[in-house]
């Protein structure tokens, strides 16, 4: 028998991927953050909410603070403004006199910000770890090694790019140099139109279903239409003629909140409660979106609750905190989530009191922490994309 005694312990190392899911390393390419550096204030101490009141107070209008929708109530709370990543963007460049963005959202929109707003101006994150599983299942090496997949098959040269805009600072920046267009879940349609008149095919990054549903839903394709870029297989697990024969070529890449949402919670909730409507974000997956009864972007969602009837039913498959609120707003109609499982963006929920509130008083000591920056070539290219798509009619 072995001696356990004088066993020599085991020399094994931890993985890159395995030190920055605990928050102990740094990757500046990847939307999983890193930790966030400083003492947090304990989850309990009963002073948080007035801490952070009274940090932003003392910050005035030098700081201005953007809310995701997404985002826990007790953050939302403190938000000058609330809304999807791309509005938010475009209301942190309408403040110029504001020194500090503090983005309560995740990595990919506070790059955007960045981009968006002047060189005067920071963008703070108030945890690096908030990042988007979705934005990080297309990385700018695989995107490449993709458009080398294209052009062997003698097909880049038809092929316009079209990123959501749920994508990397790196993904934008590669959209706006192959001469496409960033698009949002409410635009994406008028995004395809514009890229078909530029070329004959369409990479769509990084969201498949957006992509499909658009092009199925709101574009009469066929789902033959649509092949799938899978990074991870030798020439994306497609052949030369599927490639050349398809009008969407999509990115195999999903939202891991919406991705949740099946044909069975359709009809479980149908069962359930007689006469609901189904409002499902277009991230779900196509047979979901086609059993709805109602599809559309975060805005449409909260905009179709505020024009229902009082005493409609509504299940509506999105992420957890917004349907909560949602219901909260609206107590003269039933408001229920899709799912039974519980389901909240656990990135984006990263971002809690106590990391808003060390943010802020960061900030008010004249600290600045967890500032997110664009490297100006990439900046260039992604504003580039970002400047066509607020050009589409």
């Amino acid at each position: 028998m072995r001696d356990v005694t004088t066993a020599q312990p085991l020399d094994v190392q931890p993985t890159p991927l395995a030190l920055l899911l605990l928050g102990r390393e740094a990757d500046p390419k990847s939307e999983r953050g890193v930790e966030c550096p400083g003492d947090l204030p304990s989850p309990s101490d009963p002073d948080l909410v007035e801490r952070a009141r009274a940090a932003k107070e003392k910050l005035g209008d030098k700081v201005f603070v953007l809310g995701h929708h997404y985002q826990r109530d007790e953050v939302i709370q403190f938000a000058d403004v609330t809304g999807d990543s791309f509005k938010l963007a475009r209301d942190a460049a309408a403040r110029p006199e504001a020194e500090y963005i503090v983005f309560c959202g995740v990595h990919f929109m506070a790059e955007s910000a960045d981009i968006l707003t002047s060189d005067a101006q920071k963008v703070v994150l108030p945890d690096l770890a908030a990042g988007c599983s979705m934005a990080d299942m297309a990385t700018a090496e695989q995107v490449a090694e993709c458009w080398d997949v294209l052009t062997e098959a003698g097909v880049a040269e038809q092929v316009v790019p079209v990123s959501y805009m749920n994508s990397s600072a790196d993904i934008k920046a590669f959209t706006g140099k192959h001469g496409g267009t960033i698009c949002t879940s409410s635009n994406a349609k008028r995004a395809l139109d514009w890229a078909f008149e530029q070329g004959e095919k369409v990479l769509f990054l990084p969201d498949q279903h957006l992509g499909r549903n658009t092009a199925v839903r709101e574009m009469g394709m066929s789902l033959e239409d649509c092949v799938l870029y899978n990074p991870h297989k030798p020439n994306g697990g497609l052949t030369v003629e599927e490639l050349r024969a398809a009008k969407m070529i999509l990115w195999r890449g999903h939202c891991s909140v919406h991705g949740r949402f099946s044909l069975d919670s359709v009809e479980d909730v149908r069962a359930r409660i007689p006469g609901v409507n189904v409002l499902v974000h277009p991230e779900c997956k196509h047979e979901v979106v086609a059993a709805a009864d109602h599809v559309g972007s975060t805005e449409y969602i909260i905009k179709t609750l505020e024009a229902a009837p009082a005493g409609s039913k509504w299940a509506i498959g999105t992420e957890l905190n917004l349907v909560r609120r949602v219901a909260a707003a609206h107590p003269d109609k039933e408001v229920v989530f899709l799912d039974k499982t519980v389901c909240f963006c656990s990135t984006m929920n990263r971002i809690d009191l106590p990391h808003l509130v060390w943010t802020l008083e960061s900030l008010a000591e004249g600290n600045l922490v967890n500032h997110i920056r664009v490297d100006p070539e990439t900046e260039s290219f992604a504003k580039l994309a970002l400047e066509r798509m607020l050009a589409l009619p």
